[in-house]
């Protein structure tokens, strides 16, 4: 059927809506298409129709947007890694912003002013990817295919680091010699800014239950080869539930904005290569642009520590319960006169509102996982009623749910900034800015 793209929602999809009083059995429901843009006409087949909405699979773009443009990668769109493509830069950061503003209103989330945006290069900006070893036909790597469990062999990836799709290459050619596919299922690259260090991880699948001496032969087998044609190969993992077994360094030097950082395999770091030193400089200023700084600070979900490093107060209390990552904080901030607490947020910040009344920090940074913070920690937070809060988020619905709740706590918001770490997909990473009224 003929549908009129009407908008992009938050996943990559375009939005049409049948009309009404269309003749069928999808008359007045919502179609959500693929690989569209707002305001194009296709030609579009049904893929699914379910209670309350459909979904589409594109047969023919009829009128197309004057912002299409011809993906650059030839596994678009059966890779399901990226979803816009076939918009230019300039748009996908347009379709982007929108989707934020349309997601805050819905939930009632007042932003004064514009919403900022921050955006570097569209291709080889990813620092770690990862992707399935395939044995079906020949050994290979390969990322899953868009809305399947299928795998698509793939021989390079244009959104990552040059030096990792060196390392695709190298390790396709090398797979079936070193006997790759007897030891894991998955593989990881991960890089620094300078690219002159990797590490890679590889992960069994539930079936590879070697024992330890045989795993690490074969590991060593595997990363020596490897290294031989990779020079910048420094470690190697293989993570098993009886734990890690590792060749080389377990981490890697990871320098942002002239301060280095121990990250470490099976850690967090985030993935944008370039927009990395403009990320963490937004964070540690406040909205006027003024380096922060004062008495007492949090970093939650703290990772590496990549902004409790960075925090220029007299105090800093990092909190970060993932073990590697946890490893990683007590390094980078060994120098400095802070405190790690090796905990969940939730378990830290219940502790610091039991009891008698705790001084409250002059600010506290969040950046949480892809579920956000929650009614509960919102809620620790509210008590606690810090001055200032920072949150870093990666999804605009559970940003806008936690904004909501914040704001019953006497926080308005002072700035938002929608940061485009994750080009040529329908990601997106949130800097906001709130001040206790």
């Amino acid at each position: 059927m003929k549908l009129r793209i009407e908008k992009a929602i938050y996943g990559g999809d375009g939005l049409a809506r049948i009309p009404p009083d269309a003749e069928n059995s999808l008359a007045g429901k919502t179609v959500f298409v693929g690989s569209t843009l707002p305001g194009e006409v296709v030609e579009a087949s049904i893929a699914e129709n379910k209670r309350s909405y459909a979904t589409g699979e594109v047969d023919a773009i009829l009128e197309p947007s004057p912002e299409r443009v011809i993906p650059a990668c030839e596994y678009v769109p059966r890779c399901g890694g990226c979803q816009y493509q076939h918009a230019n830069a300039a748009f996908q950061l347009h379709m982007k912003l929108d989707i934020l503003k349309e997601t805050l209103a819905r939930a009632h989330v007042a932003v004064a002013g514009e919403i900022a945006t921050l955006a570097g290069p569209a291709w080889g900006y990813r620092n770690r990817i990862r992707l399935h070893v395939m044995k079906a036909a020949g050994i290979a790597l390969g990322y899953r295919q868009g809305g399947s469990h299928n795998l698509l062999p793939v021989t390079h990836c244009p959104i990552a680091a040059p030096l990792l799709e060196r390392a695709i290459v190298s390790v396709t050619r090398l797979a079936r010699e070193t006997g790759l596919e007897g030891l894991c299922d998955e593989v990881e690259f991960f890089t620094n800014s300078e690219q002159d260090q990797l590490l890679v991880s590889l992960w069994p699948g539930a079936a590879k239950h070697q024992p330890p001496r045989v795993r690490e032969r074969a590991l060593e087998k595997f990363a020596e080869r490897l290294h031989a044609d990779l020079p910048e190969l420094t470690g190697m993992g293989l993570f098993a539930e009886s734990g890690m077994t590792y060749w080389g360094e377990r981490s890697l030097t990871y320098t942002v904005s002239g301060r280095p950082y121990q990250a470490s395999l099976g850690g967090f770091f985030q993935v944008n290569r370039f927009l990395l030193p403009d990320l963490l400089q937004l964070v540690v200023h406040d909205p006027d642009g003024r380096k922060r700084s004062g008495r007492t600070a949090w970093d939650l979900y703290s990772g590496a520590g990549l902004f409790a490093h960075a925090l220029e107060f007299e105090n800093v209390t990092a909190v970060e319960s993932a073990g590697f990552s946890a490893d990683d904080l007590k390094h980078n901030l060994a120098a400095k006169a802070h405190r790690v607490v090796r905990s969940s947020t939730l378990d830290f910040l219940r502790s610091q509102t039991r009891g008698p009344a705790q001084t409250k920090p002059d600010l506290i940074v969040v950046d949480p996982p892809r579920a956000g913070m929650g009614k509960e920690i919102c809620t620790h937070l509210g008590t606690i009623a810090a001055p200032e809060i920072v949150s870093i988020s990666c999804d605009p619905a559970t940003l806008a749910r936690d904004l909501q709740l914040l704001l019953q706590f006497g926080y308005s918001i002072q700035k938002i900034h929608l940061v485009d770490l994750f080009p040529q997909t329908f990601h997106m990473e949130t800097v906001t800015f709130l001040k206790r009224n």
